[in-house]
């Protein structure tokens, strides 16, 4: 392949860092969703809320995850180094990766759950407080199962996203596809684990692309 040599590449270590790579995709997906879900709720209720109260609550929280949503991801990871370290007592590898990565992808997801919500037909939402569902029912009953399709675009867009975020950590040491494309692809000009890296991640997108596609033609069908 036009001068390159795979047959000194370390595969062990290739296999190490797609280990990495989905140990900080796999918990900072479930953190993230754990945390944006409730908060993509909370801003599309106080959006529609016609207590003054509520309403200066969702401009101060909006002005938060517009915030969190703007600061770039390399910059993040710096800046939350001394917490980091308090949260996991490290502020780099694999570990110490984890908390930007939820911090950076969860109000972006808490955005995308709230655009979803807001499509849910507003004559489903009045049918139900007519018959007297709290607000609790509406939640669970109505906009979660009527936003499905939505909520699994929003994750499967979360999460590919996440898949950049990991890549990104490797310029400050976290670990992963990433660091491994970095260390050896950008420090030491072998461009051969590099372009293993880039195909690894590409594939890795590809099947998180295909299978939130299949969730949400699934779910759209019923």
């Amino acid at each position: 392949m036009g001068g390159l040599d795979f047959s000194l590449i370390d595969w062990k270590e290739i296999a190490t860092a797609i280990l990495d790579t989905l140990k900080m995709l796999g918990a900072s997906a479930i953190f993230t969703i754990i945390l944006g879900l409730p908060l993509g709720i909370i801003l599309y209720l106080a959006s529609r809320s016609s207590s003054r109260r509520v309403n200066s609550v969702y401009v101060v929280l909006s002005f938060v995850v517009n915030i969190l949503r703007s600061v770039p991801f390399i910059i993040l990871i710096v800046a939350m180094i001394p917490i980091t370290r308090e949260i996991v007592g490290v502020s780099f590898g694999v570990l110490g990766t984890i908390p930007p990565l939820v911090v950076g992808a969860a109000p972006f997801f808490a955005r995308l759950v709230e655009t979803s919500l807001s499509e849910v037909d507003r004559g489903v939402i009045e049918a139900a407080e007519g018959m007297g569902a709290s607000t609790q029912q509406i939640i669970l009953r109505v906009l979660l199962p009527e936003a499905r399709p939505g909520l699994f675009a929003a994750m499967t867009i979360t999460i590919i996203t996440l898949v950049s975020y990991t890549a990104m950590s490797g310029q400050v040491g976290g670990g992963g596809l990433g660091d491994l494309a970095i260390r050896y692809g950008y420090f030491r000009y072998e461009k051969e684990v590099m372009i293993i890296a880039v195909v690894l991640i590409v594939i890795l997108v590809q099947f998180l692309q295909m299978a939130g596609d299949r969730l949400v033609r699934h779910f759209t069908r019923k």
